[in-house]
């Protein structure tokens, strides 16, 4: 599948969940993907517990984060060596 047919499964609608980028046909946030994967659930757990869930819509949300922080300039909070 290709990188634009992924992004296609995230999706925006200001009516839902206040117009972060979801899975489109859930309230799932690519947020919340992310961070389930950033506290070390697997990919299959994930899969198990959200059955609706496929393998693209996760590699959708860390690929739409990836973009996501590509396009962001990152301002330190402190000085380094300080």
């Amino acid at each position: 599948m290709s990188n634009q047919d992924l992004l296609e499964r995230i999706v925006l609608n200001h009516d839902t969940m206040v117009g972060k980028p979801v899975i489109k046909g859930t309230r799932l946030t690519v947020q919340f993907i992310v961070g389930l994967m950033a506290q070390g659930a697997a990919m299959d757990e994930i899969l198990g517990e959200y059955k609706d869930l496929v393998r693209d819509d996760i590699l959708a949300c860390l690929l739409f984060a990836q973009e996501a922080l590509e396009r962001t300039d990152f301002v330190p909070l402190t000085k380094e060596g300080v």
